[in-house]
């Protein structure tokens, strides 16, 4: 290369180069919006939404359906809190709007709350059946303690973060002493209607006059050996009763603590983390759960008559045939199985 070119070359080369910027305020700037955790409701008919960071609500963007007023909007570390005009017990709402983190990212939600209800029934899962027939299909019995109003309570088959089935019941008044009956895999009939004020209105398989009857019309069942399933005050509320069944062991598989599959093992972690099921040992186990075997379409898994609630196996039983009773008071007669 000529000598000539050779400097010119050196000269740009030094002219382009300076000190180069720093960039690691650039690589410390936020450029990811807030991210939606979850929702609480108290009995001020207040809406805790609660993020990652800290968010501001675009006031303009906020929005209700069915509309009730918003009455105040206040900030806690990084929850908005939204109060609003009075809430209808277990009405289904969407709120929607855009939020707004200090770095000026943003993102909207809309979401789906229920009203809050003061008046939530003391309820336990009181029977049920897991290997149903075609005559007798998978059902759940719910038993009022103490009555007050259903509208808002879920039911699960699972826990409200992962579940099969999902029943929201709609507002209707209980009694002390009311029974719910929750059918699934029902046979689609018209006249399997929700019932919340006439006990003898619904028709189908294993329906009572003597219960409100509710179907799962897309339930593919209540798994037969292995599962869980819960009631809570509302799907972002506190767990009622709840409970774990489980044929396995600890040995059974070594990947999902013996639980078989992924989504029971999570689903049992949940409803001890909730505190719905209690536990032995520092880490849940199929053991911890109620054994199922010996159970039938015909041999229900009953609560004992008095209703001991101590969140354990130990409240459980399976009747002998023909002992189940949905609808009616439990028997305490126990299933022995020939040796």
């Amino acid at each position: 290369m000529p000598i000539k070119s050779l400097c010119t070359l050196s000269l740009i080369m030094f002219i382009s180069c300076g000190p180069l910027p720093d960039g690691r305020a650039f690589l410390k700037s936020d450029f990811l919006p807030p991210v939606f955790q979850s929702i609480q409701q108290d009995e001020n008919s207040c809406i805790e939404l609660i993020f990652n960071e800290k968010v501001r609500v675009k006031a303009e963007t906020l929005a209700i359906e069915p509309a009730i007023a918003v009455n105040e909007i206040n900030y806690k570390e990084t929850s908005v809190i939204i109060n609003t005009g009075n809430q209808e017990p277990g009405k289904a709402y969407i709120l929607s709007a855009c939020f707004e983190d200090l770095s000026g990212n943003s993102t909207v939600i809309m979401y789906k709350f229920y009203g809050y209800n003061p008046d939530v029934p003391k309820i336990l899962i009181n029977e049920f059946i897991t290997n149903g027939s075609k005559t007798h299909p998978d059902i759940a019995e719910l038993k009022i303690m103490k009555g007050g109003n259903m509208g808002g309570i879920a039911f699960y088959q699972g826990t409200p973060a992962d579940y099969a089935d999902r029943l929201i019941f709609p507002p209707f008044h209980v009694q002390d002493g009311d029974f719910i009956l929750v059918h699934f895999k029902p046979e689609g009939l018209a006249t399997e209607i929700n019932e919340t004020e006439n006990k003898s209105q619904a028709t189908g398989i294993d329906a009572k006059d003597s219960a409100y009857d509710f179907w799962l019309k897309d339930s593919r069942g209540i798994s037969g050996n292995n599962g869980v399933l819960s009631l809570y005050t509302n799907p972002a509320g506190t767990v009622i009763d709840g409970i774990l069944y489980s044929n396995r062991n600890s040995g059974s598989d070594e990947n999902y603590l013996g639980f078989g599959t992924r989504y029971t093992m999570e689903r049992a972690i949940n409803l001890v983390k909730d505190h719905g099921w209690v536990i032995q040992e520092e880490e849940v186990r199929p053991e911890d759960g109620f054994n199922p075997d010996g159970s039938t379409s015909t041999r229900s898994i009953c609560r004992t008559v008095r209703g001991t609630d101590t969140d354990s196996k130990k409240d459980f039983h399976i009747v002998p045939t023909g002992k189940s009773s949905f609808g009616e008071e439990n028997s305490d007669e126990i299933f022995e199985p020939d040796n």
